[in-house]
């Protein structure tokens, strides 16, 4: 007690740090201040499919976009974009690290219990997971939809050429 005393009055432990290491757990507040892949692809892209949830009760919004190499069916990359709390933002930044390098199948199992288990989530912060699986799940949906739309054009394309042929 006394050590902790003799720092607050050295000045040794700043304010910032001890108000966040007691709200946040210092995952969260890492990836809060250092988010990875903040960013967004052109939807209209073929190769990306992109998720957009969003929490009316507390009004966080999420969008999540993955790149997917077209022929292993690997996503190469992600982004994403949220407004909302600091542990909607490190959700979403964590669900962008584990899908990048993963097969689409594969990050489909990514449950929000693993993501809110490795940023200690406390249980009134659940939703921010939660918004971050369903954000993967509508970015996987999404980048199916177009794939089928696109080889139904395409099929429909090459039956029309054989047909005036």
């Amino acid at each position: 007690m006394l050590r902790v005393g003799a720092k607050r009055v050295l000045g040794t432990t700043s304010l910032g740090a001890r108000v966040s290491s007691r709200l946040y757990h210092e995952r969260v507040v890492d990836h809060y201040d250092n988010p990875r892949n903040v960013g967004s692809f052109d939807k209209s892209d073929p190769s990306v499919g992109t998720g957009l949830v969003g929490a009316p009760a507390c009004g966080d919004v999420m969008k999540l976009q993955i790149k997917v190499d077209d022929k292993t069916g690997k996503i190469v990359d992600a982004r994403f974009k949220t407004f909302g709390c600091g542990s909607a933002i490190a959700s979403s930044s964590v669900a962008t690290e584990w899908v990048k390098g993963k097969q689409m199948e594969e990050v489909l199992s990514i449950k929000n219990t693993e993501i809110a288990k490795h940023l200690s989530l406390p249980p009134v912060k659940l939703h921010c997971s939660m918004l971050a699986e369903d954000a993967i799940k509508a970015a996987v949906k999404d980048y199916e939809a177009k794939r089928a739309k696109a080889t139904a054009t395409g099929e429909a394309a090459t039956e029309e050429t054989a047909a005036t042929a």
